[in-house]
């Protein structure tokens, strides 16, 4: 019975949800972007106090850091240290997970650079429309889309629409998040792994800053 429910237990970790995909990949990748999602809930601390969030923020970059220099030399830090492993990607073994770095930073750039709705607006976009986009991806990703290394046309339409209804309810204004949705769908497309954490906020955040 007992070994029974390992096999079961062991085919279901393993057992394919789309293409590319197992169980596993899927639990892993909820994870990440559960922790993804969360950077939704720093323009409302920055509106409580903008100050103590950038501290804040700042801190968590760094620690982070130092964490995974302590990692990467055998000294691993309990708890922080086991979550990184646990999380990164299979082209990240052996190496500095740098994701959590780059999404530190571009939050921490769009609060500083941007006025509040703009900074709102593509920290909004990085944390719902490539969070939902990669799950989506993971779960019903079929049709890869040529020279982007994986991605799928079902994980862009799903950071298009989570983006388009992410900006609506901040700007109340249907065209300007279609056009906002737009580019970060485009954005979102671009095989360039961590670093779209840097580039999404920023970019959609200049461009409604730019906008009349």
């Amino acid at each position: 019975m007992k070994r029974a429910l390992i096999g079961f237990f062991s085919d279901v970790r393993y057992r394919k949800i789309s293409h590319s995909s197992t169980v596993n990949d899927l639990l892993k990748e909820f994870f990440r972007k559960t922790i993804h999602i969360c950077a939704s809930l720093v323009p409302i601390l920055a509106d409580w106090h903008y100050q103590w969030t950038l501290m804040a923020l700042t801190f968590i970059v760094c620690f982070y850091s130092f964490c995974e220099y302590r990692r990467l030399s055998g000294h691993p830090i309990p708890v922080i240290s086991t979550i990184t492993a646990y999380a990164a990607r299979t082209r990240d073994e052996g190496r500095f997970v740098l994701g959590p770095v780059t999404m530190g930073l571009g939050v921490l750039s769009a609060l500083i650079l941007f006025p509040p709705e703009a900074a709102r607006i593509g920290i909004f976009a990085l944390a719902f429309g490539d969070g939902i986009a990669s799950l989506a991806g993971k779960i019903f990703g079929k049709t890869r889309i040529p020279f982007t290394k994986g991605k799928t046309a079902e994980g862009s339409t799903a950071c298009f629409f989570a983006v388009f209804f992410s900006t609506v309810l901040i700007t109340h204004k249907p065209l300007q998040a279609l056009e906002v949705a737009l580019l970060a769908a485009v954005i979102e497309v671009f095989p360039i792994q961590d670093y779209d954490n840097l580039l999404i906020p920023l970019a959609i955040g200049g461009f409604v800053f730019l906008l009349p």
